[in-house]
């Protein structure tokens, strides 16, 4: 065993202690007013009690898994029984090691980014400079962690499974702790994405178009609901999902490194995707920590500038620091572990063709950034175009939309292809030493590494990008905490300009993690081929032909899989939002004092019974889509075998990727045309059309406007489509992976 294995065990540790840091931090913090202190602590109570719930459902169909993934193993996969009976329990132990582990990040992470929500709305009241910090670092407590526990989960798995061990036999027998993770980051990210968008929309279509009151106003019955949404949609359901794709392409690497361990006996092939994930989380340490109060320009020293675009600047340096610390990170992680006298090249030496490929990964991150900023910004066109179709009704806004939703597929999918094809060509210079007994050289293993450097380099700044995802609800609830506590205009000014831009970094998100998911999907498909080459030692396995009838209707059913899962996810949204319409409803007409004229009259809406149908609905409804994504695989390859469960595979996650950038982006931009009236951005001329934003002459059309209501209906057409099936879209290529991986030898089995 190299010493390697130790770099992302002490990292990971220095990460966990960094989290602890960046959480003490934030808790030391003024919590607010009593007032600010009243609203914070009902998120904090409804959104641990719908955690509560939920876990306990996912623990529940977890073991029952592991025990079913145990027993297929061991009753009809090859070999003797003690092979078996060890491939079995190692197998189902590290399932429920990355369930348990993914649980544990989810929940860590949401505890703290709820307790950072009265934090920055109390900072708020002070500078745009401290609220920007304490949302960053209580965003940031989840991003450390979940990336630390997915880094020194694989790393101690690793480690404990290679006692008694060759250590090319121990990435398939870890491989179930990222289809543990997985299972549960669906489950996760499905119900919590229920419920937020359940809330969401009830809150939005009662309380702003039918009752005509602002977002957050504290007599919507479904405010709480939707503030306690953000927490378990964004923050524990998005954890868990990086987590598991942290996990899962760490482990997809690692079996792709063991054909080149084999040939060229040098451990790095396997460990290199621990050790340049390590050199990733120091270099968004150092990112994060560049951000601080002294940098930030304040509103009233910025000659009329937007706060929000004060601070998505800072949070672009940042993110550009970790980059750049990251390029340095995978040349020096290349030059250690992957030269050698063993593998060759033309005139440039290997290592550097693979700190090539790794750089090629990072730039996609960057790509995405701009990308995902173009079609979700409400600077540029896109969102623009939207808010200008308001003008003419809800029925041009979604039109709008859904235009803008298809065509945001084209440059991340041409960003995509470039970035495969050039990190491909970079690892493919390299020559190395195989066997046709590893390999057959069907495929070329330096060009497939280089894809999975790739792959490691976009992967580096997951802290980082994480953090600005949770820094979207916390600065949501902090806005919304300012509403209900009655603060000053200017106060709720500077958490509006922030929720502004979390609502951009969330989307960022999303198309950071489609794009990961792109890159793994052909690094986990290689992996597979890989697997099944190992058990049959036939080079035609890695042909998958989509003339035999078999992989054919394989392929066609995993792309219908992607397009049936989204319209039960959606539709789990709709129906649970009926739900919550008609309660709010009911609240309104049974209890009109809530609506009372004079602030002394008011009685305060049940905010519980709201919160009790969103956790019920979601808990209900994310079973139905996650049985079917689970099982699809499985029974196509126990029916069909190990070639159609490949065009199953490899179709399915084509189809998943596009379809979840149309989700993720057209979903974004229509909620940041919201977003850009409610700023009063929207300007007309005297004949109704629609002029520049600093037009002196123009006409602002703000909240409560036609223009509004309009955008508010898109909006709430992209609500589950961002947040709801997008993102689970994610985790279900990633599962569709793992848990092929892990159930090959079955497939294997039944069909040698």
């Amino acid at each position: 065993m190299s010493n390697y294995i130790w770099v992302p065990i002490i990292v990971g540790v220095l990460a966990v202690a960094f989290a602890g840091y960046l959480a003490s931090y934030v808790l030391r913090k003024d919590t607010g007013t009593p007032a600010m202190q009243k609203v914070a602590d009902a998120i904090f109570k409804g959104a641990m009690a719908f955690l509560n719930r939920q876990y306990r459902t996912i623990t529940i169909l977890s073991l029952v898994a592991a025990v079913v993934v145990a027993a297929v193993l061991y009753l009809l996969s090859n070999g003797d029984g003690a092979t078996k009976f060890d491939l079995a329990w190692r197998t189902a132990i590290a399932f429920l090691i990355g369930a348990f582990c993914s649980g544990v990040s989810g929940y860590i992470g949401m505890y703290v980014a709820v307790k950072s929500n009265s934090r920055t709305a109390s900072a708020a009241t002070r500078s745009l400079g401290e609220a920007l910090m304490v949302s960053l670092r209580g965003g940031a407590v989840s991003g450390f962690l979940v990336v630390a526990l997915s880094l020194l989960g694989v790393s101690l798995i690793f480690l404990l499974y290679s006692i008694g061990n060759n250590i090319d036999k121990v990435p398939s027998l870890i491989v179930g702790f990222g289809f543990g993770a997985s299972f549960v980051a669906l489950f996760a990210q499905l119900g919590g994405g229920i419920f937020t968008k359940a809330a969401d929309v009830g809150a939005d279509l009662v309380g702003k178009i039918e009752a005509g009151i602002p977002e957050d106003d504290p007599r919507n019955p479904a405010v709480i609901a939707d503030l306690v949404g953000d927490n378990v949609g964004d923050c524990a359901g998005r954890g868990a999902d990086l987590f598991e794709s942290t996990a899962a392409e760490n482990i997809g690497a690692m079996i792709l490194g063991v054909a080149l361990y084999l040939a060229t006996k040098n451990p790095g092939w396997i460990l290199f995707p621990l050790v340049v994930r390590a050199f990733g989380l120091i270099a968004s340490a150092a990112g994060l920590l560049y951000i601080r109060p002294s940098v930030v320009v304040e509103p009233d020293k910025a000659a009329g500038r937007d706060p929000g675009e004060i601070a998505m600047k800072q949070l672009n340096m940042g993110y550009y620091i970790t980059c750049a610390i990251s390029v340095i990170g995978v040349f020096l992680g290349s030059y250690l572990m992957l030269g050698g006298q063993s593998v060759s090249s033309n005139t440039v030496p290997a290592w550097v063709w693979f700190g090539l490929a790794g750089t090629v990964g990072i730039l996609l991150s960057i790509a995405f950034v701009f990308i995902t900023q173009y079609y979700t910004a409400g600077t540029w066109r896109p969102v623009r175009e939207i808010a200008n179709s308001t003008l003419t009704g809800p029925a041009t806004t979604i039109i709008t939309g859904m235009a803008v939703a298809f065509e945001c597929t084209a440059l991340p999918v041409l960003a995509i292809v470039s970035a495969l094809g050039l990190s491909f060509f970079f690892g493919s210079q390299v020559t190395i030493p195989i066997s046709a007994a590893i390999n057959p050289g069907v495929i070329n293993v330096g060009g497939i590494f280089g894809t999975a450097v790739a792959t490691m380099g976009m992967l580096m700044s997951c802290a980082y990008i994480l953090a600005m995802d949770t820094f979207g609800p916390i600065t949501d609830n902090a806005g919304g905490i300012t509403e209900m506590g009655g603060e000053a205009e200017s106060v709720r000014d500077i958490t509006d300009a922030l929720d502004g831009v979390g609502n951009t970094t969330k989307a960022l998100t999303k198309g950071y993690g489609i794009g990961s998911a792109a890159l793994a999907a052909f690094l986990l498909f290689s992996a597979y081929l890989d697997v099944l080459y190992s058990y049959k030692h036939n080079p035609a396995v890695y042909r998958v032909d989509l003339a035999n009838i078999e992989v054919f209707i394989a392929a066609l059913i995993g792309l219908t899989l992607i397009f049936f899962f989204s319209s039960l996810a959606i539709r789990a949204v709709g129906d649970a939002a009926k739900r919550m319409i008609e309660e709010v409803r009911r609240q309104f007409r049974e209890n009109p004092k809530i609506m009372a004229e004079r602030v002394e009259d008011r009685v305060d809406p049940d905010y519980a019974r709201c919160v009790d149908i969103s956790t019920r609905g979601a808990l209900r409804a994310m079973i139905l889509p996650g049985v079917v994504a689970v099982f699809t695989p499985v029974v196509i390859g126990v029916i069909l075998g190990p070639q159609a469960e490949a065009g199953l595979l490899m179709v399915g996650t084509m189809g998943g990727v596009v379809l979840a950038l149309v989700l993720n982006n057209g979903g974004g931009a229509w909620d940041n045309a919201k977003k850009y009236i409610e700023a009063g951005y929207l300007r007309v001329n005297a004949n109704g059309e629609m002029v520049d934003r600093n037009d002196p002459n123009g006409t602002v059309l703000g909240k409560k406007s036609e223009a509004h209501m309009a955008s508010v209906v898109g909006d709430t057409v992209g609500d589950p489509f961002k947040d709801t099936a997008g993102p689970s879209l994610h985790v279900l290529i990633k599962l569709l992976s793992t848990i092929t991986l892990v159930l090959a030898p079955l497939f294997i089995a039944l069909h040698p």
